[in-house]
Formats: C-alpha cells, sequence, structure tokens
C-alpha cells in the first residue's frame, strides 16, 4: 500500500500556535518535505522531533519532487510543511500534491494557523465576502495595471507582499487608489511586535514611515 502525503500547517510566528495533531503527524511520518531546511529545523527542535528532511521550494521542486512520489508510493508517510502557515498558500507543493493524486496517494490536509484568516477576523473589516489577490507582481508596470484592475473591484480585497516592499505597496495603493481608501494593515501576526493599523491608506502610511515597519503583513483594502 502506499503511504499518505499529509498537508501540515505551522505556526506563521508563535510556535504555541501549532496543533496536537499536526505535532502526531510530525512525530509519526517516516519523513518531513519542508521548503527551507533552516526554517524547519528550528521548528523541529523546538518540538523535540528529528526526522529525515527533503527539501522542495521554488528553485528544486521540479528535481527532486520524483524521489518524495517514490518513497511514498513503496509505502512511507510524509509530512509537507512551508517555512510558515499553511502549505501551498503562496508556497510551493502544488506539482508534489498533483503527483500524489495521480499515483493514487492519499493526502490529508492538517488545518492550522493561517495569516489570512486571523488578520481577517481581527480587522473590523466584515468579510462575509473577500477577494484575495495575493503577491503583487514586483514589476513596477505590471503591478501598476494590477492595482489598477482590483481597484474595480467592490469588494473587501486581501494582498501579501514581502516585508522589504511594505512601504512601496501603501505608497502606490494611495497613489493608483485612492489616498483615502480604508485599509487595515496587520503587521508581525502573532508575534511579540503584532498591531493592527486602522485607517485611511494615506494614514497607515504615515504610520509605517513613522515607525519603520518592515516586518510580515497582510493588507487589507475595503473597497466596498
Amino acid at each position: 500500500m502506499p503511504g499518505k502525503l499529509y498537508i501540515v500547517s505551522t505556526p506563521i510566528g508563535n510556535y504555541e500556535d501549532i496543533t496536537l495533531r499536526a505535532v502526531r503527524i510530525l512525530k509519526e511520518v517516516d519523513l518531513i518535505i519542508c521548503e527551507e531546511f533552516k526554517e524547519a529545523r528550528r521548528l523541529l527542535s523546538h518540538l523535540n522531533i528529528s526526522k529525515e528532511l527533503f527539501s522542495i521550494n521554488e528553485h528544486n521542486e521540479n528535481e527532486n519532487v520524483d524521489e518524495i512520489i517514490l518513497k511514498l508510493v513503496e509505502g512511507k508517510s510524509a509530512a509537507l510543511i512551508s517555512d510558515c502557515g499553511t502549505p501551498l498558500f503562496s508556497d510551493p507543493g502544488h506539482l508534489l500534491v498533483e503527483l500524489a493524486i495521480q499515483n493514487r496517494i492519499e493526502v490529508v490536509p492538517i488545518p492550522g494557523a493561517s495569516s489570512l484568516l486571523a488578520a481577517l477576523v481581527a480587522s473590523g473589516v466584515n468579510f462575509d465576502k473577500f477577494y484575495y489577490y495575493g503577491w503583487l507582481s514586483p514589476k513596477k508596470d505590471i503591478r501598476k495595471h494590477q492595482l489598477l484592475d482590483l481597484k474595480k473591484r467592490k469588494e473587501v480585497i486581501v494582498l501579501m507582499d514581502t516585508p522589504y516592499r511594505l512601504r512601496t505597496l501603501l505608497e502606490d495603493v494611495t497613489k493608483l487608489w485612492s489616498k483615502n481608501i480604508p485599509v487595515v494593515l496587520a503587521y508581525e501576526l502573532t508575534k511579540e511586535k503584532e498591531r493592527f493599523y486602522r485607517g485611511t491608506c494615506e494614514e497607515v502610511l504615515r504610520f509605517a514611515m513613522k515607525e519603520n515597519l518592515k516586518g510580515e503583513f497582510v493588507l487589507i483594502i475595503n473597497n466596498k
């Protein structure tokens, strides 16, 4: 019988947010597939877990996935984790899951922390319906067109980006959208510096510049 592939959600910052089920699965599987060895070893060391590690990321997934699938076909069980949060959500692993399904390997989700939902539930915004766009292009012209297209959507819009583009994103929204558009910046979720900045985009941009914010974030734009 083939093994199982578990998609295991891990904390987005605070290690206490890992679930009991996730810990059990990480202890039971034969191997763990991670994005980066350094981040995985840090988490596993905290949990006192030692396992054979395989890496798949945007640079090596095509090369490494066949070896992992072979082990699963032979009956090994594996857990896929990302650097933080829920795997495959703006993270590698899609090819692995696709090939697992093609090879009749059972794929089992292990739910857990999600920066998207954490940001929304504490935002104060009514998000019964929302549009998750994710990451904008780093290329200036493409990014501009993406924002102008999003501006046409009259709903709650969720964006993410790298920490070093936080200020740039707020500046772009202010210039291309409106300086008065209501936004919520969910900053460093579950960590010691966690904070929610609420107000117009111009006001939140001023906060970001004043406090020199450069951490992980989720940006919620209330365009309803």
